[in-house]
């Protein structure tokens, strides 16, 4: 019985040895055993595996692409026009040995601070080089330069046992304090460019005007001459209906005018001309002549 109360500790503590020896790595982590902080293990293969109580421990990292929102910078590039510019990489920790050397007990939050000063670093780098422009940043160029961004992001996070995966630009904008000149300038650009439309439009109206115009005037000569022409054609005709009767009968046409002449001059209630006794107006009026 005695022997049965002692085993009982032995192996209680035995257990526990071989609980506390024993760990798992999942499929999406790395592990490193560490031995008083030096590196005696690395598991990368998932699964269990054994490591010495109390003496050993284990670091887990995640074996995953993770992702890094960078904090947001000014650039200023060839043109001198500022931009607020703000970033997010992809990585993934391809060498956890390096990694630990590299960062120490910090960890992820050690080398991530570290990656964002790299990235920071190398987006003033690229969009601060010779040849690009604020608008070279902001239009599909933009590709190309993430892609310059990327490449010597992965160079310089080497060393961290870091692989950057992918590098990309979320805004790119102007600061605050240059926004608003920037929109009032575009805005007088805009209102300029209204204005020569308006002027442009003014004078293809005017000029539509004139020819309006011209084509009226044209046309209203045209249709006064032909009617000159008529008028003229037509007098004529009269003119020699008139000379025709006159050389038939000359006294009809004078009896004829004269009634003419007559209806033109006593017109109205109190006409009234004064004349001679032997005026020749009212011969056709007299009693001889009427008679005749």
């Amino acid at each position: 019985m005695r022997k049965l109360t002692l085993l009982i500790p032995i192996l209680v503590i035995a257990l526990i040895g071989v609980l506390s020896s024993v760990f798992v790595v999942d499929e999406r982590e790395k592990a490193l055993v560490l031995q008083f902080g030096q590196i005696k293990a690395v598991k990368e293969d998932p699964g269990l595996s054994f490591k010495i109580p109390l003496i050993q421990e284990v670091v887990k990292y995640d074996d995953r692409i993770l992702s890094l929102d960078t904090e947001t910078i000014e650039v200023t590039p060839s043109d001198d026009r500022r931009l607020v510019v703000d970033a997010f990489t992809r990585y993934r920790i391809s060498d956890v040995v390096q990694f630990r050397q590299a960062v120490g007990v910090g960890g992820v939050r050690v080398a991530e601070d570290r990656l964002g000063s790299i990235l920071n670093s190398q987006i003033r780098e690229v969009l601060g080089a010779d040849q690009v422009t604020s608008d070279t940043i902001l239009s599909e160029d933009r590709r190309e330069l993430m892609n310059r961004i990327r490449n010597q992001a992965r160079d310089s996070a080497r060393s961290l046992g870091i692989e950057v995966v992918d590098v990309r630009l979320k805004q790119t904008n102007l600061p605050e304090q240059n926004l608003n000149a920037t929109f009032a300038r575009m805005r007088a650009e805009r209102e300029r460019e209204a204005a020569d439309e308006i002027a442009r439009g003014n004078e293809a109206a005017q000029r539509v005007r004139a020819l309006a115009d011209r084509t009226v005037v044209e046309t209203m000569s045209e249709a006064e001459r032909e009617a000159q022409v008529i008028r003229g054609e037509a007098d004529a005709k009269r003119n020699g209906i008139f000379a025709e009767a006159f050389g038939a009968d000359p006294e009809f046409f004078a009896f004829y005018r004269s009634l003419q002449a007559y209806e033109k001059a006593l017109q109205g209630s109190n006409s009234s001309m004064v004349m001679t006794p032997d005026s020749e107006f009212f011969d056709y009026l007299k009693s001889d002549r009427a008679a005749k």
